[in-house]
C-alpha cells in the first residue's frame, strides 16, 4: 500500500503544481520510478507474460478443462494469485502438472521477491533525505480526500492493468454465449 501512496502523493503534487512530499520528505523522480516498478510493471509482466506463456504452449493448454475464452480466464486467474501470493486456481484448470508447479512458483517468486528491491530502493532514498516542514501548500495525507484519491488510484491502476485480459476472458465468453456458443 506504501507504493500507492507514493503514487498518489505524487499525482496529488502534479495536481497542485507542488513537488510532492510525503511525510516531510520530498517525492523524487527516483522514488516515482520505483514504486511504478512495484506496483504496474514487475506484477503486471510477471502475469502477463506466463499466462502468454501457458496460453501458447501445448503444456499450458493441456491443463485447461475449458476451451477458448474461459480456459483463457483460468490461466490469467492462476497467475494473478500467484504473483499476489495467494496461489489458488480455478477448478478447471489442473494446476497439479510440471509446468504449471515451475511456472507458478516462479511467478509467486517474482511477485513476492520481486516487488521487495523497488521498495527497499525508495526506503533506502527516503532514508537519506532530510524532513522539510510542511508549508502553506502541503497536501495533508490524513485527510478524507487523500483517502479518497488513493482509492481512486489503486482502483485505476487495477482497472488498467487487468482490464486487456479480462476483456479478452469473460466478456468474450459472454459474447460467444448470447450468441449460442456454449462450451
Amino acid at each position: 500500500m506504501m507504493m500507492y501512496i507514493v503514487l498518489t502523493v505524487f499525482i496529488v503534487g502534479l495536481m497542485v503544481g507542488r513537488t510532492p512530499e510525503y511525510l516531510g520528505k520530498k517525492i523524487e523522480a527516483r522514488e516515482m520510478k520505483m514504486a511504478t516498478l512495484a506496483v504496474v510493471v514487475i506484477p503486471a509482466a510477471a502475469i502477463l507474460l506466463f499466462s502468454a506463456a501457458a496460453a501458447v504452449t501445448s503444456a499450458g493448454t493441456a491443463a485447461t478443462a475449458n476451451p477458448a475464452a474461459h480456459g483463457l480466464s483460468e490461466i490469467i486467474y492462476a497467475y494473478s494469485s500467484a504473483v499476489g501470493n495467494n496461489g489458488s486456481a480455478f477448478a478447471g484448470l489442473s494446476a497439479n502438472s510440471l509446468f504449471y508447479n515451475l511456472t507458478l512458483a516462479v511467478a509467486m517468486f517474482i511477485g513476492r521477491f520481486g516487488v521487495i528491491i523497488p521498495v527497499l530502493a525508495i526506503a533506502g532514498s527516503l532514508a537519506e533525505k532530510k524532513i522539510i516542514p510542511a508549508g502553506p501548500g502541503t497536501f495533508r495525507t490524513t485527510s478524507v480526500l487523500f483517502v479518497i484519491l488513493l482509492t481512486s488510484v489503486v482502483w485505476m491502476i487495477g482497472a488498467l492493468t487487468f482490464f486487456p485480459a479480462l476483456a479478452l476472458g469473460p466478456v468474450v465468453e459472454q459474447l460467444q454465449m448470447l450468441q449460442g456458443k456454449v462450451f
